[in-house]
């Protein structure tokens, strides 16, 4: 059988690289690796690591053991850094472009699938984009595209594939596709969260992840919001719990609730409202019709909803996946001749 590295990083990416793996395993035997570098930018990288630059991202610390004992778990086989099982791969899924190992994306046929909201365009980014070819840099997801460097770029929605065209993938590389885990929205409503008609906070690992967070302010702007309504705060989870419980205790009204873990998707199809920071799960609002609040531009984000289309984003993925496997020219060819499931389906049955 060929074989096929899926890079991994957080829970959301690694059940996402799962689920299109288990619909390629007829063809590509699946083995899995968590982010890294190679070839010339690997000392930089281990560098990064060695002085704990990175230990609040996804490939070091606590969310990196996340992806690890997920792996294990599910039995799947733990490539890591491609040096475990010395394999030779037919083909390489990314949830990232930020942080790839380009030796084998140069000899190998990679496909890119957008993990959720990007990061927001900040200076610091912009600057990080103009002046440097390291999007690491910015420490985020916000340059998730600069490198230009998968074959194939499949993205959440039309509004997502101007964004990416804006940070610089070529636009002949980019198809809409959905993404799993945001592309069948309303089933969440059907779920066991026991607590209804709140207004729900979700927060963000601003301070985790090197940028100013006024949490004090925040709990305060969300208090307004809730005007008297119930409040359950949620944490992200690479944050700090015993801080950000102690803020919520200090500056939220008496009773409100707080969960440091828990499935927020399912959390927000109960509530009334939904405030967030900067949060995928901003999207799992909007599509339920919730009231949303975020620091990023609302209509902005509504453009860039991910389109829902009934859960079968992952079928879409391994589609282009296996056809492009069989494929040989390059990723902007095999695009140009493509025909999405739906359109086959739809097209008439030629007879000889």
């Amino acid at each position: 059988m060929k074989k096929a590295l899926y890079l991994i990083g957080s829970p959301n990416q690694t059940t996402q690289m799962h689920r299109v793996s288990q619909l390629l395993e007829d063809e590509y035997e699946p083995y899995f690796s968590q982010l890294y570098y190679d070839g010339w930018m690997r000392g930089f990288y281990e560098w990064l690591l060695r002085n704990n630059l990175l230990k609040t991202t996804i490939v070091q610390g606590h969310i990196k053991e996340k992806a690890d004992k997920y792996l294990a778990a599910h039995s799947l086989r733990n490539d890591f850094e491609g040096r475990v099982f010395s394999n030779e791969y037919d083909l390489v899924v990314c949830c990232s472009d930020i942080i790839v190992p380009w030796p084998l994306l140069a000899r190998t046929k990679s496909v890119f699938v957008q993990e959720g909201m990007t990061d927001p365009l900040n200076l610091w980014a912009r600057l990080v984009k103009r002046l440097t070819h390291f999007p690491i840099l910015t420490i985020s997801t916000a340059l998730n595209g600069m490198n230009n460097c998968c074959d194939i770029y499949c993205v959440a929605s039309p509004g997502y594939a101007e964004h990416f065209r804006h940070i610089g993938v070529d636009a002949a590389k980019i198809i809409v596709t959905g993404i799993p885990n945001f592309d069948d929205i309303e089933r969440l409503r059907n779920n066991s969260f026991p607590h209804r008609g709140y207004v729900l906070v979700a927060t963000t690992d601003m301070r985790e992840t090197f940028r100013p967070d006024n949490r004090p302010k925040f709990i305060r702007h969300a208090t307004r919001i809730a005007a008297g309504r119930p409040m359950i705060f949620k944490f992200h989870p690479n944050e700090d719990m015993a801080r950000a419980t102690a803020e919520v205790k200090k500056y939220a009204p008496p009773g409100t609730l707080i969960y440091t873990s828990g499935n927020t998707e399912e959390m927000i199809a109960n509530s009334v409202e939904l405030i967030t920071q900067y949060s995928t799960v901003a999207y799992v609002g909007l599509a339920l019709g919730i009231p949303v609040h975020s620091y990023f531009d609302v209509d902005d984000l509504k453009r860039k909803l991910p389109i829902q289309n009934g859960g079968t984003s992952a079928q879409r993925i391994a589609s282009i996946c296996r056809q492009f496997g069989r494929f040989s020219g390059t990723g902007p060819e095999f695009l140009q001749q493509y025909q999405p499931i739906e359109q086959r389906a739809a097209s008439p049955v030629t007879q000889s």
